[in-house]
């Protein structure tokens, strides 16, 4: 139950004493002709046609906001309101609003936060700012607590210091209404996250790929290795799991006779949280038939190149302390060359799990004990790699047993056609030259239920479904999936995931 603080108190004992005068704090319609925007733009356009002293009567709007600011000047005031689109200033006058309404404004029953509607032939004051001189005002959302503020404060040595009741970062997360409200940055964020959305989707149009919806509820969760969240089904008696990837439904598809099929969507995965995961996050996931992880990745770099130049103008981005070049014809380095470049060990030297598991241990790494080999290897490259990949990179050519549904490299026994491609130390997206061999399919089910057994996180079920789709004939063709959340961290220069979600995944308070 609500318990009102000093401030809230007053401001809903305004609320009480505007009710009483006939005014409603809540009113059920509203009008507005122009956003803030707009009307300035307006007014603009009256200039530049009629001139500044013309006695050519300027355009009448309707504007609504949130009042920013107030200063009560005696018979005259000036209110700044606030849109999605910017600020505009109102300019009111007890001659024309009449006391009653004016007596609102004066006497402080209307409050900063709050959201008011304002008509009024549009002006430029004294002071050369467009203002709507105000002919009619009304109250349309009392706002019962005041929005929090934070405030940053320059110390000598540079370092920026946040204060204020909003400066904990936590808090905003918990309070993201708020935190748009009073951070513009922060709305900025997400107006890019639309915008990235918007061009990759609009990149893989062009490209003649159709959009599609697969389940979001599964009974059968696979296409990664992930632990699942699971739900239950009451009509029905059947337990159902929330999907960790599109991959096998987006497949089938193919087999539909869709030649190139995408889809953007949440995805839900229960593993731990971090700067760069969260539960629920959303993936891009596109399968293109006649091409493999080569055509995949000149894709790549195309759409990101395109994405960056939509969104920041150019394919060179600014990331923390670094800029990141987007524009195509990026690295492609093997994962054994990669780990031997910056772990100075050849995996291919020690050939089974308990070899390798000892020359990493004389290297000073400790992995999880009867891991296997391709789980080794990539430790290995989490703890010597990933993080040096600043630049957008293409590692390719992954171990079999943890790529269950890619194609081998030529006649190689533990390499498949996969890669992964790697920016400012993250890795962003995943991509195979599809297997298509219902048989190898099926083995490499098997194999990897034996080399998983007991492993929650790595156990990949068998599909029988996605089988039988595949003895219908699947054509050859090359995956990729994508992170969306990580790539707008890119693209506005934010540093951790939860700065891109609207509303992060946060651990229950109590």
């Amino acid at each position: 139950m609500w318990q009102p603080n000093k401030l809230e108190q007053e401001r809903l004992e305004k609320a009480q004493r505007l009710e009483a005068a006939g005014v409603k704090p809540y009113p059920a319609r509203v009008q507005r002709t122009h956003t803030a925007v707009q009307a300035s733009a307006a007014y603009e356009l009256h200039e530049a046609q009629h001139g500044p002293e013309s006695s050519v009567p300027a355009p009448e709007v309707i504007v609504c906001g949130r009042i920013r600011r107030v200063n009560v000047k005696g018979k005259v005031s000036f209110m700044h309101i606030e849109d999605e689109s910017g600020r505009i200033q109102l300019f009111l006058r007890v001659n024309e609003l009449g006391d009653a309404v004016y007596t609102q404004i004066k006497d402080s029953l209307i409050d900063t936060d709050d959201f008011v509607q304002a008509a009024g032939e549009l002006m430029r004051t004294k002071a050369g700012e467009i203002s709507v001189r105000v002919n009619a005002f009304h109250l349309i959302a009392k706002s019962l607590s005041p929005l929090p503020f934070i405030r940053q404060q320059v110390l000598e040595d540079g370092t920026i210091v946040e204060y204020g009741e909003f400066s904990d970062v936590e808090t905003r997360y918990r309070q993201r209404y708020a935190d748009l409200a009073v951070n513009h940055s922060v709305r900025s964020v997400f107006v890019k996250r639309a915008q990235t959305v918007r061009a990759v989707r609009r990149f893989l149009d062009e490209l003649g790929f159709l959009e599609v919806e697969t389940p979001i509820l599964q009974p059968l969760y696979g296409g990664a290795a992930a632990r699942p969240f699971t739900t239950y089904h009451n009509e029905l008696k059947q337990e159902l799991y929330l999907r960790i990837s599109f991959e096998l439904y987006l497949k089938r598809l193919l087999v539909g006779g869709y030649d190139a099929v995408y889809e953007i969507g949440r995805d839900f995965r229960n593993e731990g949280v971090s700067y760069k995961n969260n539960p629920e996050f959303t993936m891009l996931e596109f399968y293109k038939a006649y091409t493999d992880y080569r055509g995949v990745m000149e894709i790549t770099e195309q759409m990101l190149a395109y994405v960056a130049k939509e969104v920041n103008g150019s394919t060179q981005v600014k990331y923390q302390e670094h800029v990141l070049d987007f524009k195509p014809g990026w690295p492609r380095i093997t994962m054994r060359d990669a780990i031997r470049q910056f772990a100075a060990i050849d995996y291919m030297d020690y050939p089974d799990a308990g070899a390798l598991e000892k020359a990493m241990r004389d290297l000073g790494v400790n992995p999880k004990p009867g891991q296997t080999w391709g789980k080794l290897v990539e430790f290995l490259f989490g703890e010597f790699v990933e993080k040096k990949l600043i630049q957008p990179t293409f590692i390719i050519d992954f171990p079999r047993d943890i790529s269950p549904f890619a194609k081998r490299v030529n006649d190689d026994t533990l390499h498949v056609e996969r890669f992964e491609f790697y920016v400012a130390g993250m890795e962003m997206g995943n991509a195979f030259t599809e297997l298509n061999d219902p048989r190898d399919q099926e083995q490499r089910f098997l194999d990897m239920a034996k080399l998983y057994a007991g492993d929650d996180e790595d156990a990949v079920p068998l599909d029988e479904d996605y089988l039988r789709a595949m003895r219908f004939g699947m054509p050859p063709n090359g995956g990729f999936g994508m992170g969306i959340d990580r790539l707008v961290m890119l693209m506005t220069d934010q540093r951790t995931i939860r700065d891109v979600l609207l509303y992060p995944h946060m651990r229950d308070l109590k």
